[in-house]
C-alpha cells in the first residue's frame, strides 16, 4: 500500500509516526518506503525525512500514484490543495482512483467530493493527537458514499493507531468538539491541577506527576471496569470530606457549565469551518 499524506503538520506526522509504529494489521506492512508526505515548508519536509526516513516533496501533485491519500490540512487551506489535485488528474490519472482521507474539521464529504477528480472515493474522519502513541480515538464517518470495503479499511488503519468508532456525519462537528479538541481540554486541566498543587506548596514536577496519573488512572479504571464516570465519582466522595469541598468549590465556579460552554463553542466552529470551505 502507498500512502501519500497531504500535510506534515502535527496531525499529518502523529498519524505518519503512529502508523510507523504499530505493528497491528493493516500497519505491520507499512514502513518508511510506503509513505509520501507533501509539506510547502522546506524545514518541516527535512525534518520529517530525518526523522522517519521518509520521502517528502513540496505541493501535493509531486507525491505521485497512491493507493491511499490523506488529506491532513487545515480546513482553510483544503480548497486550495483540492484544486491542485483535480488540475494534476490528466497528468497522473491514478489521481482519480485513490482512497481519500479527510481529518479536517468541518469539511463535509459532499464537498470534498465536488473538489476532487469525478468519481473520487471519499472518506470523512476525525482523529486526535494521542494516536502518536497508539491511544487516539478516530471518528470515521459511515454514510459518506464511499463503499463499506473503503469505510473498513480506513477504520483498520485508524484503529491501530488507537481505537475508530463509526458515525453519522451529522455528528462530526459533536466530535471535533468532544474527541477531536479534546487532548487540550485535558492537557489544561492536567495544566490546573498541577498549579493548584504548586500554590499549596508542592514542588513543581511532583504536582505534575500527581496530576499526570491520576488523570491517566482514572480514565484506566473507567475503561478497565466499565464504570461510569458518575458511579467513580460518587465513590471518591464520603460525607464532609475533602472531594466534597473541592467540588462543592468548583460547582460554585460553574464547572460544568463552562466544559458544556467550551464544547458548544468548538462544535459552532466546526461548523463556521465548514461553511468557509
Amino acid at each position: 500500500m502507498k500512502i501519500a499524506i497531504i500535510g506534515g503538520g502535527k496531525m499529518g506526522e502523529a498519524i505518519l509516526k503512529g502508523l510507523l509504529a504499530s505493528k497491528l494489521a493493516p500497519a505491520d506492512e507499512l514502513d518508511a518506503a510506503s509513505f509520501v508526505v507533501a509539506n510547502p515548508g522546506l524545514e518541516r519536509r527535512t525534518y520529517l525525512q530525518q526523522s522517519y526516513g521518509v520521502a517528502c516533496v513540496e505541493q501535493a501533485p509531486e507525491c505521485g500514484a497512491a493507493d491511499v491519500v490523506i488529506l491532513a490540512v487545515k480546513p482553510q487551506v483544503m480548497g486550495s490543495v483540492l484544486d491542485s489535485i483535480h488540475k494534476t488528474v490528466s497528468k497522473c490519472p491514478a489521481y482519480a482512483q485513490a482512497l481519500y482521507i479527510s481529518i479536517a474539521a468541518g469539511i463535509t464529504t459532499s464537498q470534498l467530493r465536488a473538489q476532487l477528480p469525478e468519481g473520487a472515493r471519499v472518506v470523512r474522519t476525525m482523529p486526535n493527537t494521542p494516536l502518536m502513541v497508539g491511544a487516539g480515538i478516530t471518528a470515521v464517518v459511515s454514510d459518506g458514499g464511499a463503499s463499506c470495503e473503503d469505510v473498513a479499511l480506513v477504520q483498520s488503519l485508524f484503529a491501530c493507531l488507537g481505537t475508530a468508532v463509526l458515525v453519522k456525519e451529522c455528528e462530526m462537528d459533536a466530535v471535533c468538539a468532544v474527541s477531536g479538541s479534546g487532548p487540550a481540554y485535558m492537557a489544561a486541566m492536567i495544566e490546573a491541577l498541577r498549579d493548584g498543587g504548586v500554590k499549596q506548596g508542592l514542588p513543581f514536577d511532583l504536582a505534575q506527576s500527581l496530576a499526570l496519573q491520576t488523570v491517566f488512572g482514572t480514565a484506566q479504571l473507567l475503561c478497565e471496569t466499565k464504570q461510569t464516570p458518575e458511579a467513580v465519582r460518587k465513590a471518591v466522595c464520603s460525607p464532609g470530606g475533602t472531594t466534597l469541598a473541592a467540588l462543592d468549590a468548583m460547582n460554585e465556579a460553574d464547572f460544568s457549565t463552562i466544559i458544556d460552554k467550551g464544547v458548544a463553542a468548538a462544535t459552532k466552529r466546526s461548523l463556521e469551518l465548514g461553511a468557509l470551505s
